[in-house]
């Protein structure tokens, strides 16, 4: 624990708000640039696509009396820090409905980290030992973890796990992420909002 909180408070200056997360995925979209350490054409093309989506859901996405009223009851200052980059579709889907579940309650600072540049914090949030993203990491005010999400809804996961451990041969990588899109278009938000509910049921309300 001291090891993750010592690298909290050395990775806290770079974090970025949610809303300059979204100028720079738009920015690197006109560019034809992305962000993270490959710059590849079909990296790039994703964060083209990415842009339109994050500015898409941020538009459309609403939450449910439920979840504002889970997050409302929170009493303690927390800060959740989620590690991104701009070519990942996943967190497309998911940061516009994380950033506006934290904008419920002010006592929620909500940041984001692009993962390739934060290397010794992102280590500490492995998923099966991998750097899957989008990634969030709760604290309270002594950066303490509280709980962690990602990278993407329970069920979503289990599509991602089952294609991986599927044996060849399979349809192409890129006709399944079609498929994952669709999944996301379906549940409309639901699946992480009743996840984050159980978080808080679970414990993370003061």
């Amino acid at each position: 624990m001291k090891e993750v909180i010592e690298a909290a408070n050395a990775n806290w200056p770079g974090a970025m708000s949610f809303e300059e997360y979204k100028a720079i995925s738009v920015r690197f979209a006109d560019e034809g640039k992305t962000s993270g350490l490959d710059q590849s054409a079909s990296m790039v093309e994703y964060s083209r696509l990415n842009a339109h989506r994050l500015k898409r859901i941020d538009k459309t996405v609403a939450l449910n009396t439920s979840t504002v009223e889970e997050l409302s009851a929170i009493k303690e200052t927390q800060t959740w820090i989620v590690f991104s980059e701009t070519w990942c579709g996943d967190a497309a889907q998911n940061m516009p409905i994380l950033a506006k579940m934290a904008a419920v309650n002010p006592l929620i600072d909500f940041k984001v980290l692009l993962r390739d540049e934060h290397p010794d914090l992102m280590k500490h949030f492995l998923t099966n030992g991998g750097k899957s993203i989008p990634k969030l990491a709760a604290f309270n005010e002594k950066n303490e973890l509280l709980f962690t999400w990602g990278p993407r809804p329970e069920a979503a996961q289990e599509m991602v796990m089952d294609y991986k451990h599927s044996p060849e041969p399979k349809k192409p990588y890129t006709e399944f992420v079609v498929e994952v899109q669709k999944w996301y278009a379906k549940d409309k938000g639901q699946s992480i909002q009743q996840e984050f509910v159980s978080l808080i049921n679970e414990g993370v309300k003061a």
